[in-house]
């Protein structure tokens, strides 16, 4: 859930702790001052009163000395930190009620004590399955870690690592190649792992750095999204697992198993327990593809063979850039970062919702499977709302289905067998018309790379027709009454109307669409004489005019103050994106038809009409 929702859903007190936190950070932040005093000039009571969007937007450009801030706390021996974030950063685990918590932290400790024993075994053991060299790598690991917590002891100070030792030790497990997983097995060899009894205490620890929010009413932490990838960072998780899962699945056996071996992850597992394990591991994702998933003794050349067929033919990406590993490998995780930021699911709202229902009939144990995977509480989840407040996308969930099962769904629901399976069935739920409404803003500004990334392949040319389309759905959904017969009859070959919207006794709304690559709509002159020749053709016809309205992706200043100048038309601005906000408001308010009424500002204030309709 991204942190704009979560500020919007929780009250004052519930958000306290973010709210002093960055309000810390802003006194003695300088690097951003003039963008963070230009928001808060507009609150009357700092920081508290700003609204969620803009709370949201002093995160990001306070983000990297909150890193700061979470990196001190580490220094903390017994803070626990990388345990707890461990768990908040996994996908599925940003919304958890309080004792679903504070099982799955139980259950954190009981598996991390058992691993530790077992890898003490495996480090004196003769009969170790650890080869030589890993076994060398970890006892250099854990012999430096022990003097760089034990020296404060031996000196009469608290044992704690400075941020001098923890970044030579970062370093080191780097070299090493180590997983976040094998480290902390390291770390808490050293340091006895302890279960903190009072899952509140541990609850309000994270509260107070400001990496959850906790609702105390609903007994339920929220970790927003951003947040989420922030922390996965700080744990040098470069992508998210559902990502890495995406890649692994990729690879034969063979190359798994050995990247396993190298991980000491049990042998006899399954090939997707396998993966699942090295995910768990943390296995380094850069890590993975600079030097993990290669036979080993192969040349350069052919690594980059490898990797290009990886990333072309296995993911189906071919707009990835540079020349060397590393670049590719950055430019890999740049992509993946930008998917899972992207609001934009692929296939429309209502595509998902009909995929996940049909997917529950053909397979009635993937709701089973989609809970235990993701940690997820709640009996049934195979809902499209509720999963993506979770971030989690239809190419997430068809990503976990084996392939006899894909196939089977496939079959039994009538979806294209040749070529990918994956996208066969995207293709099938993608439901045009509606993810083209999901992109309506895009369609406005004429952004092709957008709308290509988000499925949705039309020529440049078409866009105009496209958006006067689809500015036509939206008012058909808002109840009014697209007239084309009455359109059709007044129109010349010289004034031709976009929209005419037929209210009641020859009373009509005039819509003009335009869409505009540049930023900041600013042509009034010709548009207004366009618009007056559409007016004297209505009235012509002995049609009064109600209003006329003119969509376009945005305005400028100027061309708003020229439209306020203006005395001849009743004329109001609406931009794409408040457009498509009111017709989501419409959807769930209790009007039949949408009171036409509510246009009547220069600018329609699209805030005032999203209140109106939810009353």
């Amino acid at each position: 859930m991204k942190l704009e929702k979560i500020v919007d859903k929780l009250g004052s007190i519930e958000k306290n702790s973010f709210i002093k936190v960055i309000d810390n950070i802003i006194s003695k932040n300088q690097k951003h001052s003039k963008e963070i005093d230009a928001i808060l000039s507009s609150a009357d009571k700092g920081l508290k009163s700003v609204d969620s969007q803009n709370i949201s937007k002093i995160f990001e450009l306070t983000s990297v000395e909150f890193s700061e801030q979470i990196k001190c706390e580490f220094q903390e021996a017994t803070s626990q930190l990388d345990i707890l974030i461990d768990i908040i950063i996994r996908d599925g685990n940003c919304i958890m009620k309080q004792d679903w918590f504070s099982r799955l932290y139980e259950k954190e400790i009981k598996n991390l004590k058992s691993k530790i024993k077992g890898l003490n075994t495996q480090l004196t053991s003769e009969k170790s399955e650890l080869s030589d060299d890993r076994k060398r790598d970890y006892k250099i690991y854990k012999a430096c870690l022990s003097t760089a917590y034990y020296n404060d002891l031996e000196n009469n100070r608290e044992a704690k690592i400075s941020s001098d030792e923890l970044s030579i030790i970062i370093t080191l497990s780097k070299q090493l190649e180590l997983s976040q997983e094998e480290i902390k097995l390291i770390n808490y060899s050293i340091l006895p792992v302890k279960l903190i009894d009072n899952i509140q205490d541990v609850i309000n620890s994270l509260k107070n750095i400001g990496v959850v929010f906790y609702s105390k009413k609903e007994g339920t932490i929220y970790v927003a999204d951003e947040m989420v990838r922030l922390l996965r960072k700080f744990r040098k998780k470069e992508v998210a697992d559902k990502f890495s899962r995406r890649t692994l699945k990729l690879l034969r056996e063979p190359i798994i198993n050995q990247i396993s071996k190298r991980h000491n992850i049990e042998r006899t597992l399954t090939y997707s327990q396998k993966i699942e394990e090295i995910i768990k591991e943390g296995v380094s994702f850069s890590s993975l593809l600079s030097t993990e998933i290669y036979k080993e003794g192969i040349t350069l050349t052919e690594k980059k063979k490898t990797l290009n067929e990886l990333c072309e033919k296995g993911l189906n990406i071919s707009t990835l850039k540079g020349s060397t590993i590393e670049d590719k490998t950055i430019s890999l995780i740049e992509y993946f970062d930008k998917i899972e930021i992207d609001e934009k699911i692929g296939i429309s709202l209502d595509g998902f919702e009909k995929m996940l229902t049909e997917l529950n009939q053909s397979l009635p144990k993937l709701n089973k499977q989609l809970k235990d995977q993701f940690e997820l509480q709640d009996e049934y989840v195979l809902s499209a709302d509720y999963l993506l407040d979770y971030n989690i996308k239809p190419r997430d969930i068809l990503d976990l289905i084996v392939k006899d099962d894909l196939n089977t769904f496939i079959k039994e629901n009538g979806i294209r067998q040749r070529g990918d399976n994956i996208l066969n069935i995207l293709e099938h739920y993608k439901d045009a018309e509606n993810l083209y409404l999901e992109n309506f803003e895009n369609v406005a500004y004429r952004n092709l790379n957008v709308l290509k990334e988000n499925g949705i392949l039309i020529k440049e040319s078409e866009l105009g027709l496209k958006f006067e389309d689809l500015t036509k759905i939206i008012f058909s959904k808002l109840g009014f009454n697209v007239d084309e017969n009455l359109k059709s009859q007044i129109n010349t070959q010289k004034d031709m109307i976009d929209i005419l919207l037929n209210v009641n006794n020859n009373e009509v709304i005039i819509v003009e669409c335009k869409t505009s690559k540049e930023r900041g709509y600013n042509k009034f002159s010709s548009v207004s004489r366009q618009l007056k020749s559409y007016q004297k053709l209505a009235l012509k016809n002995d049609l009064r005019i109600l209003k006329i309205l003119l969509i376009a992706p945005e305005f400028s200043d100027d061309f708003i103050t020229d439209c306020e100048m203006d005395t001849e038309m009743n004329l109001s601005l609406i931009t794409a994106s408040s457009l498509a906000k009111i017709m989501d408001a419409f959807k769930i308010s209790k009007y039949q038809k949408f009171p036409h009424v509510l246009f009547r500002d220069v600018v329609i204030n699209e805030e005032r009409i999203l209140k109106a309709l939810s009353k």
